[in-house]
């Protein structure tokens, strides 16, 4: 499990994964959620802007990411 300490109201679900290590680059990013391989609170979530909150969950692949 990944903790993420989130110092603003949000921010964008491609630059979560770029941010905790879990993909590469942006590219990346873009197309493992544009293939429906990341999971938002328990649901496929296909926005690559998908506002992450303090609370949500991410999963993708063996990753958890707890956003605090």
């Amino acid at each position: 499990m990944i903790n993420f300490k989130l110092d603003s109201e949000y921010i964008h679900l491609i630059q979560l994964l770029k941010a905790v290590n879990v993909v590469e680059n942006g590219g990346e990013a873009q197309a493992v959620v544009s293939d429906g391989l990341v999971k938002c609170n328990g649901l496929t979530e296909l926005r690559k802007r998908y506002k992450v909150r303090k609370g949500d969950i991410i999963e993708f692949l063996q990753y958890k990411i707890v956003v605090d």
